[in-house]
């Protein structure tokens, strides 16, 4: 019967007490509250009043047995689960278009995989925000991003997709939360619509590559994902480790891997919520070739 998770942390950290202890190869199921600890779900519960030292919980940390700094730490997302409600809300001072905006909180349910705005029904995606391992040095806030992970806000991160974190501390220190029902790109207000949940993952530790940033294996793409306060620098750490591993796995160089990327590697934005304290976080995918993995699963 798998671990369930339901202690949560608001910092990723090294000084964190683990919660919970597991094997390589382990299935748990992380029960999470949504980003605003459950305080917001009504109408008049405007983010004007929320203390912002209650964001984004994190269920967690799990201590990975035998993790070490230069381990990665493969993470499948095997299944994800949302209540049948959530909110969208504004966000003080937050997004392109906040000075004209209300401050508003807005109940959607959630309903037979269909989510319900207005008079307009559309199909929910869920998805994980927030989810990363402790950093080397000091603690992360979980509304904040980094190359632990973190707050990625990225829609890819859902069910059926792997995630490869860069293990920084002794025992990775895992925890995940903040699921969207679904969210656009960029997630323009700063909120997509926010829902507690269950996740199921399965944790694997491989050896190498060393990864300086999280690494997505999708269907049919590989994502690196970075974080800056502004997009040419998050652009230039993306890029830099996409190249690094295409380099590795097709025996090119990195010019010709620059190359080949303009032509087949696609940049998206995860979250771009600007004004924001929140980095600028984007993600940049090629495309799956037979029998040239970015990462081999090589477990420890």
């Amino acid at each position: 019967m798998s671990k369930v998770i339901t202690d949560y942390t608001y910092a990723f950290s090294a000084e964190n007490v683990p919660v919970a202890i597991a094997e390589s190869g382990e299935t748990l199921v992380f029960k999470t509250q949504d980003c605003f600890s459950g305080r917001i779900c009504q109408p008049d519960d405007l983010t004007t009043n929320f203390n912002y030292d209650s964001a984004n919980p994190a269920s967690g940390p799990v201590y990975v047995v035998d993790a070490k700094p230069g381990d990665v730490l493969m993470v499948e997302i095997l299944d994800i689960r949302t209540a049948s409600q959530g909110v969208v809300t504004t966000l003080p001072g937050c997004g392109p278009l906040s000075e004209t905006q209300q401050i508003r909180t807005k109940p959607v349910v959630i309903y037979d995989n269909h989510a319900l705005f207005n008079d307009i029904r559309f199909p929910i995606d869920p998805m994980v925000g927030v989810i990363g391992v402790a950093p080397a040095a000091g603690a992360v806030a979980c509304g904040f991003p980094g190359s632990h992970g973190g707050n990625m806000d990225c829609k890819q991160i859902r069910k059926g997709a792997v995630l490869y974190l860069p293990v920084q501390v002794e025992g990775a220190l895992f925890a995940l939360g903040d699921l969207h029902a679904v969210m656009g790109d960029g997630e323009i207000c700063g909120t997509g619509l926010e829902v507690a949940g269950e996740v199921d993952v399965r944790l694997t530790l491989l050896r190498g590559p060393v990864l300086q940033w999280p690494v997505l294996e999708t269907a049919d793409k590989w994502y690196a994902i970075a974080s800056a306060a502004q997009y040419p620098e998050a652009l230039k750490y993306a890029a830099e480790q996409l190249q690094e591993l295409i380099c590795a796995a097709y025996g090119w160089d990195l010019t010709d891997a620059y190359l080949y990327m303009s032509l087949q590697s696609d940049t998206e934005i995860c979250q771009a919520c600007k004004p924001c304290a929140v980095d600028l976080i984007v993600r940049i995918g090629t495309p799956k070739l037979a029998g040239k993995p970015l990462i081999v699963r090589e477990e420890k």
